[in-house]
């Protein structure tokens, strides 16, 4: 990214009024409104509920999961990247991925997970044909991971891209969901291509 367009991005970011309502609302990013739209409009999360936020950091999703799901639930949040503690979330270090990590994950949910969060985005480069197949492939893992702790009518929330082999995996979705959704919140910024799929309904195909 250029000088020119990075002070112009920082502009618009410190004067994003999702930025600014994050702050008095204390959450930890304004992706946590994405999520949140998502629950108020799909009803997603409930009290009680068993989740898995994969790359969670900074942890914007993860609160609201926590505060979604009550004392009564819990959020199991996963990156490789370590960040502050949040009531209600345990963070669970390393790449979900990795053996170990993936078993510290079952352990800790018992192995039943109610919903799978995926937020995750690659470094972007503004280079579509460099972009759009990293988007794809965390796509990808977020869907393996999920078809291996989802209980069955379970539901996944993750972000794709627009572009190539978009289609192909809102196919594959729909091989192993029930219905799936096609979202784009308000706190999406107009000129990005991230979408949000929700798939719900997980049909347990013997994994």
């Amino acid at each position: 990214m250029s000088k020119k367009k990075s002070r112009a991005w920082v502009r618009q970011h410190i004067s994003d009024p999702f930025v600014k309502k994050s702050k008095s609302d204390r959450l930890r990013s304004r992706s946590s409104y994405k999520l949140a739209e998502l629950i108020d409009r799909l009803g997603l999360l409930e009290r009680g509920m068993a989740v898995v936020d994969l790359g969670a950091a900074p942890g914007g999703w993860s609160q609201v999961a926590a505060r979604a799901v009550g004392p009564e639930g819990y959020v199991l949040a996963s990156d490789v990247i370590d960040f502050d503690r949040i009531d209600g979330v345990k963070v669970i270090l390393g790449d979900f991925n990795e053996q170990s990590v993936f078993n510290s994950l079952i352990a800790a949910s018992g192995g039943s997970v109610d919903v799978v969060m995926s937020d995750m985005s690659p470094n972007l480069t503004g280079v579509k044909e460099i972009d759009q197949p990293q988007s794809l492939h965390l796509a990808d893992q977020a869907l393996y991971f999920s078809r291996r702790v989802l209980r069955p009518g379970g539901t996944l929330i993750v972000k794709i891209f627009q572009g190539s082999g978009f289609d192909e995996f809102v196919l594959n979705l729909r091989r192993v969901f029930n219905a799936v959704k096609i979202k784009k919140p308000k706190a999406s910024r107009s000129r990005s291509r991230e979408m949000y799929a929700v798939a719900t309904g997980f049909v347990d195909h013997g994994r």
